[in-house]
């Protein structure tokens, strides 16, 4: 028997963790919803023992990704060395995003519209909510928690709606070196220092102007400059392979620590909001990818879903489109035969750049928060919440909730309680590592179109073979 045949497949691995982390951690939640001491048990466990192996795990990916991100965006610019090419393929990846990015927005609001998930519920268990989840929605923003335990006054709400609008503030980067136009930095060190918290796109503005310079300059010369980024995309390659031999138990704990943090009764509240957020991941992913890969990209869908399995087994585990970027380079030049430099400059780009899955989850959570405070909006003003989450999502940050601060802010400007958003914290993590997928998937689908479109589309690797 093969060496391959002794073992199953990672991706088969992470597929079974997943699986049993799922059944674990519900089956674990739904025994303490009636068993007080068991509760307490399993509260600890999750503290103490589950919650800290999946940090570790996220750590070991999270660590990494800053230098990948900085080697694999200058060698990739370097490789491409033509400026002109550089701006074409930029904005190739640009026109793919917003073309994308409004397909799956549009189908946000087709959806939002015909099924009215606001209207579901009652006043009285939205006004339940409000009061028992308000206080995570400050946690979410980073505010002190006050006591929610019964309803607000109208003077209360007023009140926890101005510190969350001013969290929402605080949270912004700082003003001092701020970058222009928020993408030209000023200091690359303090944008490399908070890249996995904002400030990623002025620190791959910078790298991008590194590769310039470095595909501008004499080759002699910078030879060992160009070592040594090589050998920073190396070690951080196999990093990554070291923190993905983890990946089975680190999946396994997020997972359940997800399954048994999960309401069901919020659930029953909240399920055809998440339902609606769930049908449109689905159809972008299993009818708009297929479709833009076929036509544009000239690749079979199934095959190409099945060479990025890994990929988006780890963005579902992991929430993270930034912990899932290493993942997505090794396998998109290993698995998918992209070429490096245009794959390392469209995915690196597209982990903050390309959020789909975020533009499509914003929208249909915007609209539905309105519906839910019978907060009227006409067509211009859909309109303009359209265009505002495929700009938001393009902004948004690539790490778990990333979309939460956003979506506070566009429904305060709508006159929604932005303490609204913590009645939503509770079902968001299955949300979240779904759109997470979508996410991923469209930073890859995107690869392989820009890589038809200059020429580059490559045989697939031998490894994919038979």
């Amino acid at each position: 028997m093969s060496e391959k045949g002794k073992s199953m497949a990672l991706h088969n691995k992470i597929l079974l963790s997943l699986v049993l982390g799922g059944v674990a951690g519900i089956g674990a939640q739904a025994v303490a919803a009636g068993n007080p001491a068991f509760k307490e048990q399993l509260d600890s466990i999750l503290k103490n023992v589950i919650e800290p192996v999946g940090n570790i795990f996220l750590a070991m990916i999270f660590m990494i990704v800053v230098p990948l991100l900085l080697s694999a965006l200058i060698l990739g610019i370097a490789q491409i060395g033509d400026v002109a090419r550089v701006g074409r393929i930029g904005l190739r990846t640009l026109a793919m995003t917003v073309l994308l990015s409004g397909i799956a927005v549009a189908i946000a609001f087709a959806l939002v519209n015909l099924a009215k998930p606001g209207s579901t519920i009652s006043p009285e268990q939205r006004d339940q909510l409000y009061a028992a989840y308000a206080k995570d929605g400050e946690k979410k923003l980073g505010i002190r928690a006050e006591n929610t335990e019964t309803a607000f006054t109208e003077a209360e709400a007023k009140e926890l709606d101005g510190k969350i609008a001013d969290a929402i503030d605080k949270a912004k980067p700082p003003q001092d070196g701020d970058p222009i136009l928020g993408i030209v930095p000023r200091n690359p060190v303090l944008e490399a220092s908070r890249a996995l918290s904002g400030g990623i796109l002025p620190f791959m503005f910078f790298a991008l102007v590194l590769g310039l310079g470095l595909a501008k300059s004499d080759p002699e010369v910078v030879a060992p400059v160009r070592a040594f980024f090589e050998g920073i995309f190396e070690i951080s390659q196999k990093v990554i392979e070291m923190a993905m031999a983890l990946a089975p138990i680190g999946v396994f704990a997020l997972v359940f620590k997800t399954g048994a943090a999960l309401g069901i009764d919020i659930f029953r509240v909240l399920g055809v909001y998440a339902i609606v957020v769930l049908v449109g991941l689905g159809l972008h992913m299993f009818i708009t990818y297929p479709v833009v890969l076929k036509l544009i990209a000239k690749r079979n869908p199934r095959e190409f879903f099945g060479q990025i399995r890994n990929v988006m087994l780890t963005a579902f585990a992991t929430s993270s489109s930034n912990a899932t970027l290493p993942v997505a380079l090794k396998a998109a030049e290993e698995e998918v035969g992209l070429p490096k430099d245009v794959s390392s400059f469209v995915l690196t780009v597209g982990a903050t750049a390309n959020q789909n899955g975020t533009a499509l989850f914003e929208g249909i959570t915007i609209i539905f928060f309105c519906q839910l405070f019978d907060v009227p909006l006409t067509a211009a003003d859909q309109l303009m919440v359209l265009g505002v989450s495929i700009v938001a999502g393009i902004g948004t940050a690539g790490v778990p909730g990333g979309a939460w601060p956003v979506i506070g802010g566009i429904i305060k400007t709508l006159g929604v309680p932005a303490g609204a958003i913590g009645m939503a914290l509770g079902i968001d993590r299955i949300l979240d590592m779904s759109r997470t997928v979508l996410n991923v998937t469209g930073d890859i689908t995107i690869a392989a179109c820009v890589s038809e479109w200059e020429g580059r589309s490559t045989a697939i690797p031998e490894s994919v073979q038979g």
